[in-house]
């Protein structure tokens, strides 16, 4: 793992964790700084991260409390609270 990775491991436990407290502005800050060093490093990022964080604001996402999960047909639909969609497939 390249120190870039570790990094961005980092900022997304970070960022998570500022989510829990309730600190939305600082867990942004957090993601927009993790995709900055893998933008950089030219390293993806993981599939965790890449899921639970919203494009639009840039908040890390928490079922329940700024964010909706639905089952739909063969996907599943994550709604921010800033009304951003995301669609995912899953298999049964």
């Amino acid at each position: 793992m390249t120190i870039a990775e570790e990094r961005i491991d980092r900022l997304a436990e970070l960022a998570r964790q500022a989510s829990i407290d309730g600190e939305y502005d600082r867990s942004r800050e957090y993601v927009r700084l993790a995709r900055r060093v893998a933008e950089r490093n030219r390293c993806g990022l993981p599939r965790r991260f890449k899921r639970f964080t919203c494009d639009d604001c840039d908040v890390f996402l928490r079922p329940g409390r700024n964010a909706r999960i639905r089952l739909q047909d063969g996907h599943v639909v994550v709604r921010c609270d800033c009304g951003a969609t995301k669609r995912y497939p899953y298999r049964v």
